[in-house]
């Protein structure tokens, strides 16, 4: 940083006394003697002077630099800022943590209609207002609730299809239309995998442009999961871990590389073989893992079937309610008196 010399003095008028414009002429010399050792006298170029070496900057604990003059004086030079950070992402109700923050409500089913679930009754924004209503009842168990639409983005179908797979994939502007919907009511937005002969982790892949978005999760669903041969509908389907573990690995990847909040990850079960070694699922930082369980029926088989798959307390727990194939409807008082209680409310 250069030191700028000082302005001429202003021109003397008529009556000033001539001791004291004498005086500050010499002041004034002086002045300029010694700002010429620092910066050179003004309207002397820099080839004129010679040249002149400067000391290297030195770090100053404080992050700034310093460089000595000729006087030897050190002269404090202002760091150059930093670009800012870019603030981390947040989940759609505030924070970076899923649970035990939120308890999440969510809607369940694909586009066309109610048949695979009541998420694809009428519209995306008739959905989301339908999911708020539903959501409410629970805000009076403890915490603050997180609505959310669970999309199924690969659909198990009749049909080998293309590919083969026996499954689905709904084209971006579907998905688009519900992830715009629940960005406008602050929901979360989770995308359900039913692979029929494909891999979990090749049709995970498919939707990375919505698992790199911070209020996007996904779910897995075993009871879709084909061996060759096999087809919707025929059988339940199963998982081992391993295909399991691939998959939370690279989800648990990508909250990492990309900075993203803790994002829902959800398996879907209602018997015991449709994961036959789940304490080998590995839980990951980074992600909610949810073990939801889905059995319809009378209340006392959902029951049974929940205390069975909540006991090992290696997830975190979730809970379906159907409106047309369970008999009788449990409430949301019911459902909050489960142990342990529900972290993961579904509607189908």
């Amino acid at each position: 940083m250069r030191t700028r010399a000082s302005s001429a003095p202003a021109p003397r008028q008529a009556g000033d006394r001539p001791l004291a414009a004498h005086r500050g002429l010499r002041s004034l010399v002086a002045v300029s003697c010694a700002v010429v050792l620092v910066t050179g006298c003004a309207g002397v170029s820099p080839a004129a002077q010679g040249p002149r070496a400067s000391a290297p900057p030195v770090s100053s604990p404080g992050g700034t630099s310093s460089t000595s003059s000729a006087s030897g004086t050190a002269r404090s030079i202002r760091p150059t800022p930093s670009p800012l950070t870019k603030p981390l992402a947040q989940l759609p109700l505030g924070g970076r943590s899923i649970f035990p923050k939120f308890r999440v409500v969510a809607y369940y089913g694909s586009t066309g209609g109610s048949a695979l679930g009541v998420l694809g009754k009428g519209t995306p924004e008739q959905a989301a207002a339908a999911i708020t209503r539903a959501a409410a009842p629970y805000a009076a168990y403890g915490r603050p609730v997180q609505p959310a639409m669970e999309l199924i983005a690969t659909v198990a179908q009749g049909h080998p299809g293309v590919d083969g797979s026996y499954s689905y994939r709904l084209p971006d502007a579907t998905i688009d239309s519900y992830l715009a919907a629940a960005r406008r009511h602050k929901m979360l937005l989770l995308l359900d995998v039913q692979p029929g002969r494909a891999d979990f982790l090749t049709q995970v892949r498919g939707l990375e442009r919505y698992l790199t978005q911070p209020d996007v999760g996904v779910a897995l669903d075993p009871e879709w999961k084909l061996t060759a041969g096999q087809r919707p509908l025929g059988q339940i389907g199963s998982s081992d871990a391993a295909p399991i573990n691939a998959v939370s690995a690279y989800v648990a990847g990508l909250v990492q590389r990309y900075r993203l909040p803790e994002k829902l990850f959800v398996l879907h079960q209602f018997q015991i073989r449709m994961l036959p070694d789940r304490k080998a699922i590995v839980t990951r930082p980074g992600l909610a893992m949810a073990d939801h369980v889905d059995g319809q029926g009378p209340v006392s088989d959902k029951l049974k079937t929940y205390a069975a798959l909540s006991g090992s307390g290696q997830f975190h727990m979730g809970f379906k309610l159907f409106y047309a194939k369970d008999p009788v409807l449990m409430t949301p008082k019911q459902a909050m008196a489960l142990v342990p209680r529900p972290e993961l409310i579904t509607y189908q």
